[in-house]
């Protein structure tokens, strides 16, 4: 058991204050339906430095309302049904084994949205580290037990709802095994709709919660910013070139943003600190050579770091 109530374990990661940002590469259906780019876009993830790559799983029957069935489409593989659609970005359990069996190679997590009980049940076969609410998702109570019930680290995220409905959900759910993810469910979301001190909001009233951040905005800036300001989880939408055919496709991360992602979230880490006050090392020479007058209080400096809250 975690002595710290806001820990989580995800994997072989603790996920909370004073761990690393453990940071997720949503690839949801940015594959097409294609393994080949599924296995690509796991493989830019782990370059990249990414801890986990996500996925969606829908039962396409129970998932799309009836009267969408039939509504034909314009798609890269011709016209189509919108139920035939569904279908074909749907990976089937021979097709998720193989992409179980890349991330277990090059060593990173997967996990998945599922979008109906049913869905629940085919992950398990897998044994994720955790299972993702989709915002989409946070009022279906019945999938909401279905994740609990799994004892698996739940990640809900919190996009296109009201903070009464983020309650509700937390309850259905209990908040000893969840993280909650700020998001906003525009795709691509403009900056004046991020509003992230909501991260600082969900801090207060979920105090024994992880709380981070999942981003639909185009660039990076807005999503370090979450970080700073506390977000101990980052989710992002990942593709190989946002040229590609799919709705998610503009609010993605290409390989090289991914990379500078991780890069800076890291540095941001660092430069955080733990808050507390001192005089460093390599500020001596400095005070030495450009403090004219010492002052009344000098013995600290001379005698170590001053520490001060």
């Amino acid at each position: 058991m975690n002595v710290n109530p806001r820990l989580r374990r995800i994997g072989g990661r603790l996920v909370g204050p004073g761990q690393p940002v453990y940071l997720i590469g949503e690839i949801g259906i940015n594959h097409n339906g294609d393994l080949r780019t599924a296995l690509a876009l796991i493989d830019a993830a782990k370059a990249a430095g990414m801890d986990a790559v996500k996925f969606q799983k829908r039962t396409p029957e129970v998932c799309t309302p009836r009267e969408m069935w039939d509504l034909e489409r314009d798609t890269p593989w011709g016209r189509m049904t919108y139920i035939e659609y569904r279908h074909r970005v749907e990976f089937d359990a021979e097709q998720y084994r193989q992409l179980d069996d890349h991330c277990r190679e090059v060593g990173i997590d997967w996990f998945a949205s599922p979008w109906d009980v049913e869905s629940v049940d085919f992950l398990g076969a897998f044994n994720p580290p955790a299972y993702k609410v989709a915002s989409a998702c946070l009022t279906d109570d019945a999938l909401l037990r279905a994740m609990r019930a799994t004892g698996r680290t739940v990640i809900l995220s919190t996009g296109m709802s009201s903070p009464e409905q983020i309650r509700h959900a937390v309850e259905v759910l209990g908040s000893r095994n969840i993280v909650l993810l700020h998001a906003t469910s525009t795709y691509p979301a403009p900056a004046e709709q991020l509003n992230l001190r909501v991260i600082d909001t969900l801090a207060a009233e979920y105090p024994n919660v992880p709380i981070g951040y999942s981003g639909h905005e185009v660039g990076l800036q807005t999503t370090l910013c979450a970080v700073a300001l506390g977000a101990c989880m980052v989710e992002r939408h990942i593709t190989l070139d946002r040229s590609m055919w799919g709705s998610d496709q503009a609010a993605s991360v290409e390989p090289e943003g991914m990379r500078r992602l991780v890069r800076d979230i890291r540095v941001i880490e660092e430069a955080l600190g733990d808050g507390v006050k001192q005089i460093y090392p390599g500020e001596l020479a400095a005070m030495k050579k450009l403090r004219r007058v010492a002052g009344v209080v000098t013995d600290a400096a001379q005698a170590g770091p001053d520490r001060v809250a």
